[in-house]
């Protein structure tokens, strides 16, 4: 491994050799960094100046990863700090809205097993270096690979560690082969008895004013479904309805947004929420009216409506999200693993970096861990 040796001037750490980590707490000043770099549809910087606006409690902390020896940069890591019950933890800029974490790696960046490494261990090293004394570094929810590149911050957790996962599904080029193997699911017979009615359609918005109402349907709709299974529902809350609502208004025009809605004289009786990005698209929040329209599957059918628009404008891999419903498999998606990693920075975050090891080794044994979710009365919608 490459030796590093760092110096601090201010929030800037150096390494002598290879790895230059320099920190920002200003996402806006960090922005137009690697701005052609690649990245999955949560480090756009739509989703992420919207992010940092809306959520508070919080304090932004950026790292820079550069070469060296040419002062290029490689890689942005978009963070935070905060403080969990004494401990300052520094985490990715998600707070379980994101699907994945990653990286913005530049467009030329090339990594070996040696790079990747050192880009962890410059990162790791680098966060101890600062004066603020952190305790525990925990990044959550990495795909192996950004743009086709590899990730190098996998390397400091192991690959498929993380409770959640991917769930994808490649329609390839004839979206009618792919509808075709959905036969079982009835949709051209959910689609006929939907739209029957002259005014049934479906929608994309195509203006933020359009996304806006629809994502308003949307969280009175969830919010009554989570109600009725006897969960807590937060995403209509001020920072996340806020946070939505941006991502929709910045994002619409281009096509990065995506909201959509089945749509009849009696109102709004299904929606979608998602992110596009290249040729995946992420579907992130599904809602309909409940059990006034459930003979024609409202929520399946407008996911399905949204790919089949989507597909015709370039799309082939889409994201049902993370969590493993049992829809999901009927559309054919194919579980995709994601890794977790837990590096204390002080001898405070030793305990909960040992916690969180012990779980991820605990997820290798399914029985085990079901046994022990439900041991501490855990459950998740």
């Amino acid at each position: 491994m490459t030796f590093l040796s760092f110096e601090q001037l201010d929030d800037r750490v150096s390494s002598t050799r290879r790895i230059s980590i320099d920190f920002t707490r200003d996402w806006r000043q960090a922005a137009s960094r690697l701005n052609d770099g690649h990245r999955t549809a949560f480090q756009h910087g739509y989703w992420l100046s919207a992010w940092y606006e809306a959520f508070e409690g919080i304090e932004p902390l950026i790292a820079v990863i550069s070469d060296a020896a040419t002062g290029k940069d490689v890689a942005m890591v978009p963070m935070i700090s905060h403080t969990r019950r004494s401990i300052r933890v520094v985490e990715f800029a998600d707070l379980d809205v994101s699907d994945n974490n990653a990286p913005i790696l530049a467009r030329d960046a090339g990594f070996d097993a040696t790079d990747m490494r050192a880009i962890g261990l410059a990162l790791v090293e680098g966060l101890r270096a600062l004066p603020d004394r952190f305790d525990l570094l925990r990044l959550k929810k990495m795909p192996a690979h950004v743009g086709g590149k590899p990730n190098p911050l996998v390397s400091l957790g192991r690959i498929g560690s993380c409770s959640l996962n991917g769930n994808v599904v490649l329609t390839g080029d004839n979206y009618a082969d792919y509808q075709a193997s959905l036969r079982r699911l009835q949709l051209p017979r959910c689609w006929r008895v939907f739209s029957r009615p002259g005014s049934a359609r479906f929608e994309i918005a195509t203006d933020a004013e359009r996304a806006r109402e629809f994502l308003d349907v949307m969280d009175v709709q969830q919010e009554e479904r989570m109600r009725q299974l006897g969960f807590r529902f937060v995403l209509d809350d001020d920072a996340h309805a806020r946070f939505y609502r941006e991502v929709a208004r910045q994002g619409i025009a281009e096509g990065y947004a995506v909201v959509s809605a089945l749509v009849c004289d009696k109102g709004i009786v299904a929606t979608t929420f998602g992110v596009r990005y290249g040729a995946t698209y992420f579907l992130l929040r599904i809602s309909h009216s409940g059990k006034t329209w459930a003979n024609f599957s409202p929520g399946l059918l407008a996911t399905e409506r949204t790919m089949a628009a989507l597909h015709a404008q370039g799309v082939r891999r889409f994201d049902l999200s993370i969590g493993n419903q049992d829809y999901k498999r009927r559309l054919g998606a194919e579980r995709v693993p994601l890794t977790d990693a837990s590096v204390a920075l002080s001898w405070r975050g030793m305990p909960y970096a040992w916690r969180d090891h012990a779980a991820q080794g605990l997820r290798r044994h399914p029985k085990l861990a079901a046994l022990a979710a439900r041991a501490m009365g855990r459950t998740t919608p």
